[in-house]
């Protein structure tokens, strides 16, 4: 428990501290107008609070990946504790704050459109394709994931008392089954929707609600860990030095590189909020805001994953133990025994609620965030419902396709492209930097080495070339040697000032 309080607290240190040097190096406007206001149509670009925008912001990057994530790195031990921490504050921030920064220098553009920019044309065209494609996956894994927890709970409640995922009410013949197709088609109507109206009409005015799950969830979970919770891994005990932090405990004893890094993706560093950054990015109404909506809400996002990862640490009497439970009923089957445990059938289940609010109010935004890009792709205005409907309707046709694949197969696919895409955001940032004189390291050294995470498992897993590990890592650091000689030879410096700081009259 100290170990968790210390990384906290290096969280909340690396906000106040490491984000205001970022802030610094990239030199905010706060005369500058924002797309917010000079871009105004009441569907996409509307003025927020930023109160409102963080925790909107907050509930649209923070899906199942700080929950699930941590919880399958917590089979390797507490190494885990460790990435979330440093790479929040040095990556993932980083990667938030660059991609909201440079999408609200450039009239709320998106991930593709900052890449052609920063980095040229064949970026552009790779990230429009691997963006939708993030977004697709990110969609449906956060369909299947929430209408597995809202089943588990429908169940329970239906059932006589029992406590256990999946009870079945036998009285009214309803299988746990037809209830799971029930919650996954009431979800997808509700993405439908979410997907086509104005942002504040429905996004905008339940989010807080959704919130306040979120918050009760976050306490109730912490209540829990430090009251109910039991020794990391009783096989371990009870003392913890720093040489425990960089064991290897999982059960298959998977190499801690590069997985452990693609497992936690979400509550680390997370190219999905670079498709969902850009939203807020278009509701922003200063710059001098950004520090608090986009580094903070990571800062919150890692506080989330480092809870969890505890919860996967301290609940279980072994790795072995919590890797039988993931096998038995996916990592939803963790956060619903584990919550039932700490906190009892009805604060367990107001958890589990809370935990189902982040995948929704992700996936929702996922798939508005894939009709944007489409519709900036075709060049399709979005102001007339009909034109939204017909990206969206044949969006959420392939979606419902697509769920009907293996979950875990899903997951594999979406921690990979999930973490590419974050990789390409932070070469962005790195090239906007470079190209100004501004101190881009900042930007480029996260980025190196998500190049050698991202290429290292590329060529070692079995849905990549599955290769000897050994030649794998070695192909991986080439490949980041490559990447930033290729940087340095094809990034110019621009001698002049940055024309996108300039205000805008």
């Amino acid at each position: 428990m100290l170990w968790f309080l210390i990384c906290v607290g290096l969280l909340l240190a690396g906000y106040f501290v490491y984000g205001k040097i970022i802030e610094k190096i990239f030199k905010i406007n706060p005369a500058r107008a924002t797309p917010a206001h000079h871009m105004a149509d009441g569907v996409d670009y509307v003025p927020m609070s930023k109160k409102k925008i963080w925790l909107i912001q907050l509930l649209n990057i923070a899906g199942t990946g700080p929950i699930f994530g941590p919880i399958l790195g917590a089979l390797y031990g507490p190494v885990a504790m460790l990435w979330i921490v440093f790479g929040c504050i040095f990556a993932g921030a980083v990667h938030d704050y660059f991609c909201g920064m440079l999408s609200i220098r450039n009239k709320g553009a998106n991930i593709p459109f900052l890449a052609g920019k920063y980095l040229g044309a064949p970026a552009k065209h790779f990230m429009n394709v691997l963006a939708i494609l993030l977004l697709l996956l990110v969609g449906v894994v956060f369909v299947a994931s929430p209408a597995s927890l809202l089943t588990n709970i429908t169940t329970e409640v239906m059932s006589s008392g029992s406590v256990g995922a999946g009870a079945v009410n036998e009285e009214s013949g309803v299988s746990s089954g037809t209830i799971l197709v029930i919650w996954t088609s009431v979800i997808f109507i509700y993405y439908l929707l979410a997907t086509l109206v104005p942002i504040d009409k429905i996004i905008g005015r339940i989010y807080p609600l959704f919130g306040a799950l979120l918050l009760f969830m976050t306490v109730g979970m912490l209540f829990g860990l430090f009251f109910e919770g039991i020794p990391l891994f009783r096989s371990v005990g009870m003392d913890v030095d720093f040489g425990t932090f960089l064991q290897n405990l999982h059960p298959k004893d998977l190499p801690i590189w590069p997985l452990l890094f693609i497992t936690i993706a979400c509550g680390a560093i997370s190219g999905f909020h670079a498709t969902q950054t850009p939203l807020m990015a278009r509701c922003t109404q200063n710059e001098n805001e950004g520090r608090f909506i986009f580094y903070g809400a990571m800062i919150g996002e890692g506080v989330i994953a480092l809870i969890w990862c505890m919860v996967g640490l301290s609940f279980y009497e072994s790795s072995e133990a919590m890797n039988a439970a993931i096998a038995a009923g996916t990592p939803s089957k963790v956060v619903y025994d584990s919550a039932i445990g700490m906190l009892g059938v009805f604060g367990g289940i107001l958890a589990v609620l809370g935990v189902v609010v982040l995948p929704i109010t992700s996936g929702d935004t996922a798939f508005r965030a894939a009709r944007l890009l489409i519709a900036d792709f075709f060049k399709l205005e979005q102001r007339s419902l009909p034109k939204r409907l017909l990206i969206a309707i044949p969006l959420f046709a392939i979606g419902f396709v697509v769920s009907k694949i293996d979950f875990q197969i899903l997951w594999r696919y979406f921690g990979w492209a999930n973490q590419t895409t974050a990789t390409v955001m932070l070469w962005v940032a790195a090239a906007y930097l470079y190209r100004y004189a501004k101190f881009h390291w900042v930007a480029t050294i996260p980025a190196v080495f998500m190049t050698a995470v991202c290429t290292t498992f590329l060529f070692n897993a079995q849905i990549g070339f599955g290769l000897d590990y050994e030649l794998s890592v070695y192909l991986g650091l080439a490949s980041s040697a490559i990447a930033i000689v290729a940087f340095f030879g094809l990034i110019r410096p621009i001698a002049i000032g940055d024309p996108d700081s300039e205000t805008q009259s």
